[in-house]
């Protein structure tokens, strides 16, 4: 597959105030590219785009679920840089891990607005400037894209939703000499990861039903890189760790056969009753 080359392209990327958002970012303006940068905290947005380039990143502060801010934020970034090339759709929030009978609606909408919506609303924005200028976009999804959400269902939706989104766009945006990706990451050594995950018990004993080697963290500058090697070569999937990949592939033979060793496996169904527990609980997304 040729590359594409991004020296004096433009970007901009959603969640790039830090992990892997801001790990894309770096990647991309080592190509010679762009970058606008968004997330919520405009202090934060600014000190990242200052920390990867005097000129080449620009920081703007808005939020994914605001349809009029990320008008204005596409709108800044093609008045600064001339145009939009790409846009990294990477914005998203976990939830405390529970079952959905003890997840508090306002939680479970929450992340599905900021996760799904939010996506929505990246590309909706960026998508007449990608068209004219025959761009690419990622959708950030996640391995709950093909595998069982149990105890994180909100999150798991709202990732099988974006990757939905991804392969209609690629198909789409044929026509019009566009392209797009869908990114589908496992453990990154993020701050979401280490919140949803080292600072709760109980999540940390779901993860351990799974396959050893499945447990493998990577370091937000690993996906950040498969992203952005991604663009270059316009792929319709990038996933990290690769060991994942087989199981995107066979998920319609996995998944039944997990979803059935999960619902007879004691100690799964023992953690889903603590889970369960937690009903009431206040559990404010991120």
């Amino acid at each position: 597959m040729s590359r594409h080359d991004l020296t004096d392209r433009v970007a901009l990327v959603t969640g790039g105030a830090r992990g892997i958002g801001l790990a894309t970012a770096r990647a991309l303006i080592a190509r010679g590219a762009s970058v606008a940068i968004v997330d919520l905290d405009a202090a934060a947005t600014t000190g990242a785009a200052a920390q990867l380039h005097a000129t080449k990143a620009l920081g703007l502060a808005a939020d994914v679920t605001d349809r009029s801010a990320m008008q204005c934020a596409v709108a800044t970034a093609v008045e600064r840089f001339g145009g939009l090339d790409i846009v990294v759709a990477n914005a998203g929030i976990p939830s405390r891990v529970a079952t959905f009978r003890a997840t508090p609606p306002e939680t479970f909408e929450r992340v599905l607005d900021v996760n799904l919506m939010g996506a929505a609303r990246t590309v909706d924005a960026a998508l007449p400037e990608i068209i004219r200028r025959e761009g690419h976009v990622v959708l950030v999804s996640s391995i709950y894209a093909f595998m069982n959400g149990v105890g994180a269902a909100p999150y798991a939706m709202s990732k099988a939703a974006v990757e939905q989104l991804g392969r209609a766009l690629r198909v789409e945006l044929r026509q019009h000499g566009a392209s797009a990706s869908v990114a589908y990451f496992g453990l990154i050594d993020t701050e979401m990861v280490r919140q949803v995950l080292d600072r709760d018990p109980l999540a940390h004993s779901m993860l351990e039903a799974l396959p050893k080697p499945l447990h493998e963290r990577l370091a937000p500058s690993v996906a950040g890189e498969a992203i952005v090697r991604g663009i270059e070569r316009r792929r319709p999937r990038i996933i990290r760790p690769r060991r994942w990949a087989p199981m995107s592939v066979l998920r319609g033979i996995l998944g039944p056969l997990t979803d059935a060793h999960m619902e007879r496996d004691e100690r799964t169904q023992e953690n889903l009753r603590k889970l369960e527990a937690r009903t009431g609980d206040a559990q404010p997304a991120t």
